[in-house]
This record gives structure tokens, sequence and C-alpha cells, in this order.
């Protein structure tokens, strides 16, 4: 699919992604990395090239380039250590053994130092640079529909990018623009999937209902584990989308048809957050997906009468009385098990 943030075709099906995952960011017999300390700033030698058998780097070499760039454009004095430069965000991210080499276009720097120069110039001449956010003061989304979205912003280049996540039927691809939605980073184990699995296992439900779906991981992860309808949703129009999106990359091994998409990524993003729900996409086939775009409170409006199982990933679990009082109303209003991720 065309991606909605740089047009090109960045956005590819969850098989091609694992097929390309056992070499993706492995060695040839030719690379040479060299290992840098993170708390101090790069060695003062040159840049090393990217191998010229395979094309790829040692992350520790990217990021001395980065930290140059950006040392040259005036964000970085240049006596800071490495790791100031910023955060890489490998595309696509998944659990792994050993640091990476890294190919072209393959990562995404969060950075609270990077300006639009500077942004600029990774892009254009560091070929393993995909796109620069700057990272704001908080995580991107919002923690009630009432209030003030928070979120970065993409200096240059594209944001999207895609994590692998294990779940015992097989692995699932989230893809998700970062400028817009929390990192999410794959550990080996995620512990939202394996509560969800738990849950599966407890109630064997037909209808799932993931009432906060971020970029959709858990309702991908339930549609993978075989529960027949899946039903998504996120006030965060960036959420329901990527969502969406997600659906539709993970639908050869969802066992579904072509994702009908009911609003576009601009119709969305004229309405970052919304109330009442809106059908953002649906999908038939081994199972039935639904993607909306609202307020959790209000969903009982469009949700059938036999949900079994809901996961409310809530933004703001520290607050007990909150959690309480929306498990509370769910409860009432909608019924069947509840559990929070």
């Amino acid at each position: 699919m065309h991606c909605p943030v740089c047009g090109h075709d960045c956005v590819t099906d969850a098989r091609t992604l694992f097929a390309e995952l056992p070499g993706r960011f492995a060695p040839c017999p030719d690379c040479m990395g060299l290992v840098y300390d993170k708390r101090s700033p790069p060695p003062d030698i040159d840049t090393a090239e990217p191998c010229p058998s395979c094309g790829k780097r040692f992350i520790d070499e990217v990021f001395a380039h980065v930290y140059r760039v950006m040392a040259a454009e005036g964000d970085l004095a240049g006596n800071e250590p490495l790791a100031a430069a910023g955060t890489p965000l490998v595309h696509p991210g998944f659990a792994m053994r050993s640091a990476p080499y890294l190919p072209p276009d393959s990562l995404v720097l969060l950075s609270r130092s990077a300006g639009e120069r500077a942004a600029a110039c990774l892009v254009a001449e560091v070929p393993e640079v995909r796109g620069v956010v700057r990272t704001g003061a908080g995580a991107p989304g919002i923690s009630d529909t009432d209030a003030e979205p928070a979120g970065h912003t993409l200096l240059a280049g594209c944001d999207v990018r895609a994590d692998i996540f294990p779940t015992r039927a097989g692995p699932i691809a989230v893809y998700k623009q970062q400028s817009a939605l929390h990192v999410e980073f794959p550990r080996g184990r995620d512990e939202k999937i394996l509560s969800l699995e738990r849950e599966i296992d407890r109630y064997r439900p037909r209808t799932f209902v993931d009432a906060c779906s971020g970029a959709g991981t858990l309702g991908l992860a339930a549609a993978r584990a075989g529960v027949t309808r899946v039903i998504a949703n996120d006030a965060w129009y960036a959420a329901a989308f990527w969502t969406a999106c997600n659906f539709e990359m993970n639908r050869e091994i969802l066992g579904i048809g072509e994702v009908a998409m009911h609003q576009s990524y601009d119709d969305l993003r004229r309405r970052p957050v919304a109330r009442d729900p809106v059908l953002v996409a649906t999908a038939a086939g081994a199972r039935e997906i639904e993607v909306y775009q609202g307020d959790l409170r209000l969903l009982l409006a469009v949700l059938p009468p036999d949900i079994d199982l809901t996961a409310l990933d809530l933004f703001e679990k520290a607050d007990a009385g909150k959690v309480e009082e929306i498990t509370g109303a769910w409860r009432a209003q909608v019924g069947g098990a509840i559990f929070i991720p």
C-alpha cells in the first residue's frame, strides 16, 4: 500500500516482512563493525562506509555518522556521549540476540536534539536513516478524549516502521507512525499478549473487543489466536488508522479478505480525537473484523450484544479511581469478561 506519510510503497505485508527477518540485520562475511562506547563521544576517526559486499553497516558506526552530522549542524557540541544523538528504532523491530548491522532505509531516529537542517541532512546523507523525529515532552497520543493530544514531530523522511511480535500461533506485524504512536519495541516476550492469551484460554471468546487499541497489537493477536470476531477501537486518529492498516497487512495470516477502509488517513486526521464512534474499517473471512474511532465510553452504541471478552488497555492505568470508574461502567453496560493488560 502507499504510505500516507511519504507516499511510497514502504508498507509491505506481514509475510514479506517475516521472510526477510533471518538475514535482515545479520552481517555478511565481509562486514567489520567497531563497537563504540555509548557514554563517550565517538572516536576521532573517519566515518565507516557501508560494507561493499552487502551494503550494511554496524549500528554503532551508523550512530557515529549521525552524531557527526548533528555536531556539524550545531545540534550537538561534540563533547556529549554518543547516546545523546537519540534513540534508534530499527525497521522492522524484533527481539535480536546481537547488535544489528543496518541495511539502507532501516532506522528511524528519535531525538530531542535534532533540528530541521540536521534532520534533512541525515535523511539525505546517512543511507540507513529513513526518518528523523524530534521527541516532545510526553508519549504521543491522548490520555482521555478531553485531554490535549501529545505528540512528536516528524522533521524529515518517513517515520513509519513495523514491529514483529511473537504469539503462540505465530508472529504478527504491527506498523505504526512513530511520531504519532508510542514505542512498544519487542523484547522476545510481550506481557500484554501473554495476558491476552491467558484470558482467551480461560473464556474461549467468540467476540473480543480491544477498546483502546493503539496500533492494534491485541486485536491482531486475538485474531491470530482464532477468535472469530474482533472489534478494535481507539479515540486517537493515528491509532485507529494504523489498527485498520495492520489488519490489512496481516490479512493473509489471519485468514481474512481485503480490508475495506471506510475512512481515509486524511479523514481521520481532520478529527484527531473522536467521541461518537465512527466505523473506520471492516473485513470478513475466517475472522470478522471491525475498527472504530471513538470514545470507549460511547462504544456501546455500535457493539453487538454478545461481547465475551474485553481488553481495557487504558492510558491512565496508574489512576486507580478512573480505572474502576471505566471498568465498572463497561461491566454494567456491555458485560462479559474484562481484563487490563
